[in-house]
C-alpha cells in the first residue's frame, strides 16, 4: 500500500499491510524541538534545520529525511507555507541547541531569561518562563464579563495567543489570495508525495470558552449562565462555519483528513457532566462534521486530550472519524475496554504511547514493549494510526523515540 492508501484503510476500519504511522501531522501529534534535535544528534544528522512551527508549544516541522527514516505515513499541508530559507532564523532553545523561528515571530527575551511575546497592537500576550519550553498564555479578553454585543469579538480572538501566534498554514491567513494559493500548493504537494494529507482548523468550542474567559469562569458558567455560554458558542459558529466553507472549497478535496480540536476532558474525568456536553457542544460538533461530510471527502479527526469514556459514543454520533490522542493514562481509558467497545465505530489515532510516564522515564526495552502491547490491541481489524499520547517533549531520550519506532516497524514483520 501506498501510505495514503494505508491511512484511508485504517480509518475505514480495515487492517492495512501494516501499522499506519504518524508523527508531526498535527501540533498535538509531533515532537518538541529540543527532543528533535536530541533525537537528530543520536541519529548522526548534522544537516536540515530545526523549525519550530507551532511557537506557543516549541513544536517542530519533521524534516523529509526523518520522516522517511521512520516511514510517516501523514504530513500536515502547513507545510506547504514557509518553504524559503529567508523564511526563518535562528534561535537559541534553553539547552543551548539551535532552533528556528518563523521571521514574523520575535519574542523579547527579559532580565530573567523569560521571553515576552506581543499581538500586532504591542499588548504581551504570551510569556515563556526561564527554563520552560512553552509559552502561557497572559490575556483572557472576557475574563470580567462577557460583552453586550459581539461586534469586537475577532479582535479579542486576535489577543490569544492560540490565534495570534498560530501555526502554518494559518499564519498566511491575512494574505488577500490565501485560499488559492492554498490550493494550488497543496495540489503540487499531493502530487509529489503519496503520503496522507491532514489540515488542522481547530474550531474550537469549550476551548474558547476557556481562552476568553479563563478555565474557572468558563467552567462556572457551564452551571450557571448557560444563556452566554450558548451566545457565545453561536458566534463562535459563525466563524468556524465560514472557515470551513472555505477550506473545503479550497482543498476539501485535496487533502484526506481535517483535525478539529476541543480538549473536554482532565486526567480524573471530563470537565463538565455528560449532559452538559450533549445540551451545549454536541449539537455544534454534529453541525460541523456534517458541514465537512457534505462539502468534501475529508474525515474528520477531534483532538480532545483527557477521560472521554462517558461521551465517546456522542462524539461518534456526532460524526467525527477519528480520536486523538487516546490518553490511555487518563481515568476510563483502558485500551482494551476502548477499542472492545468502540473500535468499530471510530479510528484511534494515538494511544501508542504513554508520554507522562513510560516515553520519558523507562528504559528503551521497556518503551517498545509497552508500544507493541498496545499496537496488539489497537491494530486488529483497523481503525488504529499510531502515535503516542501527544507529542513528543524535550525530556524524552532519543533512545526511547527509537524504540518506539521499532516497536512499529517490527510490528510489521
Amino acid at each position: 500500500m501506498t501510505s495514503r492508501e494505508r491511512i484511508l484503510t485504517a480509518i475505514s476500519h480495515k487492517e492495512p499491510d501494516r501499522v499506519p504511522l504518524d508523527m508531526g501531522s498535527t501540533p498535538s501529534s509531533g515532537i518538541s524541538a529540543i527532543a528533535y534535535n536530541n533525537l537528530k544528534k543520536h541519529l548522526g544528522i548534522t544537516t536540515g534545520h530545526t523549525r519550530i512551527f507551532d511557537v506557543v508549544q516549541q513544536v517542530v516541522q519533521p524534516e523529509s529525511e526523518i520522516l522517511d527514516r521512520f516511514g510517516v505515513d501523514v504530513i500536515d499541508i502547513g507545510r506547504v507555507f514557509n518553504e524559503q530559507d529567508s523564511d526563518w532564523y535562528d534561535v537559541t532553545l534553553v539547552d543551548g541547541s539551535t532552533g528556528q523561528y518563523p521571521v514574523w515571530f520575535r519574542p523579547e527575551k527579559q532580565i530573567d531569561g523569560s521571553w515576552l511575546a506581543r499581538d500586532r497592537e504591542g499588548k504581551v500576550i504570551a510569556k515563556m518562563p526561564n527554563g520552560a519550553s512553552f509559552f502561557d498564555q497572559m490575556v483572557f479578553p472576557y475574563q470580567d464579563d462577557y460583552p453586550d454585543d459581539y461586534t469586537d469579538l475577532d479582535r479579542q480572538m486576535g489577543k490569544v495567543l492560540w490565534s495570534a501566534l498560530v501555526h502554518s498554514p494559518w499564519d498566511h491567513a491575512g494574505e488577500p489570495d490565501f485560499y488559492d494559493n492554498l490550493r494550488s500548493r497543496v495540489l503540487k504537494l499531493r502530487e509529489s508525495t503519496d503520503k496522507a494529507l491532514m489540515i488542522t482548523c481547530g474550531c474550537n468550542l469549550f476551548e474558547w470558552g476557556t481562552f476568553l474567559r479563563g478555565m474557572e469562569n468558563f467552567l462556572m458558567d457551564i452551571y450557571t449562565d448557560e444563556e452566554n455560554v450558548e451566545a457565545l458558542v453561536e458566534q463562535l459558529m459563525i466563524r468556524h462555519l465560514a472557515t470551513l466553507e472555505k477550506v473545503c472549497a479550497a482543498v476539501g478535496d485535496i487533502a484526506d483528513i481535517l483535525r478539529f480540536g476541543d480538549d473536554l476532558g482532565m486526567n480524573s474525568g471530563l470537565f463538565m457532566a455528560p449532559e452538559k456536553y450533549r445540551k451545549l457542544f454536541k449539537p455544534h460538533h454534529a453541525k460541523l462534521n456534517e458541514f465537512v461530510h457534505t462539502h468534501s471527502h475529508m474525515k474528520t479527526l477531534l483532538h480532545s486530550c483527557g477521560s472521554l469514556y462517558p461521551i465517546i459514543p456522542d462524539l461518534i454520533d456526532a460524526g467525527y472519524d477519528i480520536l486523538n490522542p487516546v490518553q490511555t493514562s487518563a481515568y476510563q481509558m483502558d485500551p482494551m475496554v476502548l477499542k472492545r467497545e468502540f473500535g468499530k465505530d471510530i479510528t484511534f489515532w494515538g494511544g501508542g504511547c504513554n508520554t507522562r510516564t513510560v516515553l520519558n522515564q523507562s528504559t528503551p526495552a521497556e518503551v517498545y514493549d509497552y508500544c507493541r502491547r498496545m499496537i496488539e490491541i489497537f491494530h486488529k481489524d483497523g481503525g488504529f494510526v499510531f502515535n503516542q499520547e501527544h507529542n513528543i517533549l524535550p525530556d524524552v531520550p532519543p533512545e526511547n523515540i527509537l524504540a518506539m519506532y521499532r516497536a512499529v516497524a517490527d510490528a510489521g514483520k
